[in-house]
């Protein structure tokens, strides 16, 4: 067993890839719950959930509230190349409308079908937004949030759609965004914009879901685009 308690990011993310390279886990396989990993590789539960973020950031992981922690389809790598290709052939803006095209779309099946679980988890993902002492952290817990409204919508085909679309938009190249700080600031748009995204869905209503959706879309472009 090795210890890795101390490692950085990097280390804990190339340890589980292994373990599940190393394991003969397959797309659709459910790997061992947390307790179990965390003795097979030797890391604390922080440092193992970080590794499963990033993973299920990357595709390579998705994870179910209440059934556990799955091996993607697209298994990480797979489509490497047609991915590369069409985030070449797509544009920041073409990127944004395909998103308000969707998530919306996608937020008001979450609001139809999110289990109590799943508002949970939500709201947990909000508030570490909130909490995010970098802009990267930030950015993360954000791509989290949504991933974990895809995951409400109770529609694995959605959640798919999502899971590729996602990954077509952290490949496509985007300007360099200039911050005035290190951090969101407590009023960030965006904090408020999740709130009402989750109270329609926690009320159940689609209609109120979808718009809230739309809205911070949106509201994201707006600021990314500059536009009126």
């Amino acid at each position: 067993m090795t210890k890795l308690e101390g490692f950085d990011r990097e280390d804990a993310i190339a340890a589980l890839t292994g373990f599940i390279r190393d394991g003969g886990y397959s797309p659709g396989d459910r790997l061992p719950p947390e307790r179990e990993l965390i003795v097979s590789l030797g890391m604390s539960r922080n440092t193992l959930r970080r590794a499963l973020e990033a993973l299920e950031r990357d595709g390579a992981i998705w994870r179910h509230v209440g059934k556990g922690t799955f091996v993607a389809a697209h298994g990480g790598d797979a489509g490497t190349g047609t991915l590369a290709e069409l985030s070449q052939q797509v544009t920041p803006v073409q990127l944004m409308r395909a998103r308000l095209a969707l998530e919306p779309a996608i937020t008001r099946e979450a609001a139809i079908n999110a289990s109590g679980e799943a508002v949970k988890l939500l709201k947990v993902s909000k508030d570490r937004a909130v909490e995010a002492m970098n802009w990267d952290d930030y950015e993360a817990q954000d791509d989290l949030f949504h991933r974990a409204v895809a995951e409400a919508s109770g529609n694995v085909l959605l959640l798919s759609l999502f899971d590729h679309l996602n990954q077509v938009r952290r490949a496509v190249a985007w300007n360099t965004v200039i911050r005035s700080s290190d951090r969101p600031s407590r009023d960030h748009t965006s904090f408020a914009e999740h709130n009402m995204i989750v109270a329609a869905i926690e009320a159940r209503d689609p209609a109120a879901a979808h718009s809230a959706m739309r809205e911070h879309l949106s509201s994201v472009s707006a600021r990314l685009f500059k536009e009126n």
